[in-house]
C-alpha cells in the first residue's frame, strides 16, 4: 500500500495546472436532472483534487447534457457519462491521474470513476455505488476506482433506475437500460451566500 500511495503522490505533484483552479468551490455540489427524476452528489475536493476539478470542468462544459446511463447493474452500480442516446460514445479531454488510495471507499451512494483495466485512464464517465462496493477500493497489489463524492438527494431515483430492464444495444453486449435514461442536465449549484 506504501508503494501505491508513494506513487500516487509524485503522479500529483505532476498533475495539469487546472488542477488548482480555485474559482471551484473545496466541496461543490452537483444537480443531475434525469428523466427518472433529479439527484444531487456532494464532491470531495479536498481528498481528490484532479478528479474534482476534472469532473466540475466536464459539467461546466455542458459534457453530460444528453448522455445516458448506458450500464446498470442492480445492486452493484449505475454508470454514465460516456454515450449519447442514438450509443455514440462521446469524445474526451486526455485521462486524469488515479486518485483512488485517497481514503474514501466505494460504499452505497457514492461517486466514482469509471476506467479501464490502466490505472490510470478515467477521463469523463462516472459510477453511483448502488451497494458497497468494497472489492473496487485500491489493496497492496493493485489500484483501486476513484471514489470523489456522494449523492446528498435523490439516491431513490438511482434506485428506480436500477430497477428498469436492461440488456444488449448499440456496441454494448449487456446491461443497458432498454428504455433510454438520459441525463437531461448536470449543474453545478451556487453555494449559498455567506452567514444565510
Amino acid at each position: 500500500m506504501k508503494a501505491v500511495v508513494f506513487l500516487l503522490l509524485m503522479t500529483l505533484a505532476q498533475a495539469p495546472a487546472w488542477a488548482a483552479d480555485k474559482s471551484i468551490p473545496m466541496f461543490p455540489k452537483i444537480e443531475f436532472t434525469t428523466s427518472e427524476g433529479s439527484f444531487i452528489v456532494e464532491l470531495d475536493g479536498r481528498k481528490a483534487p484532479v478528479t474534482v476539478q476534472n469532473f466540475v470542468r466536464y459539467v461546466n462544459d455542458g459534457f453530460y447534457d444528453g448522455t445516458i446511463f448506458h450500464r446498470v447493474i442492480p445492486g452493484f452500480v449505475a454508470q454514465a457519462g460516456g454515450y449519447t442516446e442514438d450509443m455514440t460514445e462521446k469524445t474526451t479531454r486526455e485521462p486524469i491521474v488515479n486518485e483512488s488510495g485517497n481514503g474514501i471507499s466505494n460504499r452505497r451512494g457514492t461517486i466514482a470513476m469509471a476506467r479501464t483495466g490502466h490505472p490510470h485512464s478515467a477521463t469523463a464517465q462516472f459510477y453511483i455505488n448502488l451497494a458497497d462496493n468494497r472489492n473496487l477500493d485500491p489493496n497492496p497489489r493493485r489500484w483501486g476506482y476513484c471514489v470523489f463524492g456522494q449523492v446528498i438527494e435523490g439516491l431513490e431515483v438511482l434506485d428506480a433506475i436500477a430497477n428498469i430492464q436492461t440488456g444488449p444495444k448499440g456496441p454494448l453486449a449487456s446491461n443497458v437500460p432498454l428504455k433510454n435514461v438520459i441525463i437531461e442536465s448536470a449543474r453545478l449549484l451556487k453555494p449559498p451566500p455567506p452567514g444565510t
